[in-house]
């Protein structure tokens, strides 16, 4: 039997699922797991589709290897175990950041495509590299295997022009300086279950759609095509996030710069890493069980102040959309805690919104929890980017 590898490399970690062929709507990954602490202490852990951990290992780096050396040793420790597995890869589908306006739709890797995303780079420097590495890896070592990118921008190039357009000078527009999106196979995938989940005309209708994880966005649709996004140029724009500060004035940046001398570099630093809900609650933690667990005053206002923005976003989309029939929440939070949705939608009760407490309480699928005299559909909906990328790979590939 043939397989899809699935691969999301990110700058410290590398993500996999495999899944058997032919694949269906119904098929889940054979195996999944992740290789983390690349540049550090590395680790890999692998389950198989209940959940049991078939290996959790270290991966001893060569004393003195960079970065690019120790991802291209976890890439080869996979592709050991995936062999030690006996799977017979048909393919190999990978997360990609950036297509540009180039790809709005995945596309199969040559070097001539390979090339042009590297162009890319500069448009997303923190994680395009990561994710090219190891369709360059494998391609030198297995030729003839088809690789498939998806986007995380392809699915916002529905964007009509405001909604992509920063009020800069035109050439920096022409040049690539717009609000691009990201999260784009995730809500690939929520946008093809709503209408399973919402019934069709609140799905086609003005939906905001809350990917809310420890990286976190929003896209509003209608007729299930992104007419607006909460991230832009990168992914720190739009929602306050784990340690990402979301939307800030800009000037902030030069204050930082000009009054506490901090290097870009290290500002960039306190924006991405150090900001969000752990910069708000002191640097108590980022992980919402945690600080949902806490009884710390800070800790309390970096929640308040999650909620609020959340729910801000959620306005400003509904505008996008031209209305706001139905709210979905998605992702690690946004399925999982039940008092951020509740606290959230607490914020929108002046739309006609009404949640069930006991509905809301569910976990584990894709369902309703509006009260039944709420004028604003919710739901919740697990999302499934591997697969989403799997079923492109599939698809393209006509596997």
């Amino acid at each position: 039997m043939k397989s899809l590898l699935i691969i999301n490399a990110g700058s410290s970690s590398l993500k996999f699922a495999v899944f058997n062929l032919p694949l269906t709507q119904d098929s889940l990954s054979v195996y999944r797991g992740q290789i983390d602490g690349i540049g550090a202490n590395i680790t890999f852990v692998a389950k198989d589709v209940d959940g049991k951990v078939l290996l959790d290992t270290t991966i001893m780096a060569p004393e003195g290897s960079n970065l690019e050396a120790q991802h291209q040793l976890s890439l080869e420790r996979l592709l050991a175990w995936i062999e030690e597995q006996h799977i017979e890869l048909a393919a190999v589908g990978h997360r990609v950041l950036h297509g540009g306006k180039e790809y709005c739709a995945p596309v199969v890797v040559t070097p001539e495509v390979l090339k042009v995303l590297e162009g890319f780079i500069p448009l997303g420097p923190l994680h395009q590299p990561h994710n090219l590495r190891p369709i360059g890896v494998l391609a030198k070592k297995f030729p003839n295997l088809p690789q498939v990118a998806c986007f995380d921008t392809a699915f916002h190039r529905t964007q009509p022009w405001e909604a992509q357009t920063y009020p800069i000078p035109r050439k920096f527009t022409e040049e690539g300086v717009i609000r691009w999106g990201f999260h784009g196979s995730s809500y690939d995938f929520i946008s093809r279950q709503l209408e399973d989940v919402l019934g069709k005309e609140k799905a086609n209708g003005g939906v905001v759609i809350a990917h809310i994880g420890n990286g976190g966005s929003m896209a509003a649709t209608r007729e299930r095509k992104c007419v607006a996004t909460t991230m832009g140029f990168t992914a720190l724009e739009g929602m306050m996030m784990g340690t990402r500060c979301g939307t800030i004035d800009a000037s902030i940046v030069f204050h930082l710069m000009n009054h506490y001398k901090y290097t870009p570099e290290q500002v960039s630093d306190i924006l991405y890493k150090e900001s969000g809900l752990l910069g708000v609650s002191g640097g108590f933690s980022q992980d919402m069980r945690d600080l949902e667990a806490s009884d710390k005053p800070e800790v309390k206002e970096a929640l308040k102040l999650f909620y609020y923005r959340a729910a801000r976003e959620i306005g400003s989309l509904a505008v996008a959309a031209g209305g706001l029939d139905a709210i979905v929440f998605t992702g690690g939070i946004g399925e999982n805690s039940p008092v951020a949705r509740k606290a959230i939608t607490d914020y929108l009760t002046w739309t006609g919104l009404k949640l069930d407490p006991e509905l809301n309480k569910i976990r584990g699928k894709a369902h309703c929890i509006e009260a039944a005299d709420s004028k604003v559909a919710v739901a919740v909906i697990p999302t499934n980017e591997e697969w989403m990328i799997a079923h492109h790979t599939f698809t393209l590939l006509a596997l």
